[in-house]
């Protein structure tokens, strides 16, 4: 595979329920995507988990940690990794900056995948993005590192949050993910400690693709689409043709 794509997950199923379905349709496609989950979402996203008796810390992220990796492994991810940062709330050093820049140029990705860039709801994940716009620039500098080969200028885009109304998130790309759907409500079904959110985003693929179809055409002639998923590009497109 010589295209890549590089998604950065706030929390280890944040890139299953957001962009799932574009991770299982480009590996199909040849792209290899790299998933990086900056922490297990070990304290704020695993209720399920430490409702059970005797739970600590430590089993909380070895459990979540399995189900990502059974995730990725249903989508079909050429590479997982974990880098452990923590949550609610997550801080990043400059040391932990520079880990995801290290990251950035051993993938040089066609394109990336994060968060929305404001969410009140949850504040690691737009600081996530903040933190990944700024260690983009930082991984195209000259001067960062130098004699390594620099980044090039990959498209970021923000996938879904969980209340759109509430993030000024608009999408401007609708992709297609009918054909590889079963491989995302699988990856799915492998996040047990967020049972209550299987049916939700399930819904919001099918209500994505009725605006994919919508939005290529309509009932006049657009395409037929049953899952779909939404992001919003953070920098202009080039391209040779609409």
């Amino acid at each position: 595979m010589s295209r890549t794509a590089l998604v950065i997950s706030a929390h280890a199923a944040d890139f299953v329920w957001r962009c799932g379905g574009a991770i299982a349709l480009h590996q199909e496609k040849g792209t290899a995507v790299t998933v990086l989950c900056l922490s297990y979402g070990e304290r704020g996203e695993s209720a399920k988990l430490w409702k059970q008796p005797g739970m600590t810390l430590e089993k909380v992220k070895a459990a979540r940690r399995r189900e990502a990796e059974a995730a990725a492994e249903a989508l079909g991810v050429h590479e997982i990794l974990f880098h452990d940062l923590g949550d609610y709330p997550m801080e990043f050093s400059r040391a932990a900056k520079d880990r995801i820049v290290d990251v950035m140029r051993a993938v040089a990705p066609a394109f990336m995948l994060s968060h929305s860039a404001y969410d009140p709801y949850n504040t690691d994940h737009m600081l996530t993005t903040q933190v990944v716009l700024e260690c983009r620039s930082t991984a195209q500098a000259w001067g960062h590192k130098p004699g390594e080969k620099v980044l090039g200028a990959p498209q970021l885009y923000l996938f879904e949050p969980h209340q759109t109304e509430q993030m000024g998130w608009k999408p401007d790309t609708f992709l297609d993910i009918t054909p590889v759907w079963e491989k995302k409500r699988a990856a799915i079904e492998c996040m047990e400690g967020q049972e209550h959110l299987w049916e939700y985003y399930t819904r919001v693929a099918q209500n994505r693709a009725n605006h994919f179809t919508r939005n290529s055409g309509g009932q006049a002639g657009g395409r037929v689409c049953k899952y779909a998923e939404a992001f919003q590009s953070v920098f202009p497109r080039t391209v040779d043709e609409l």
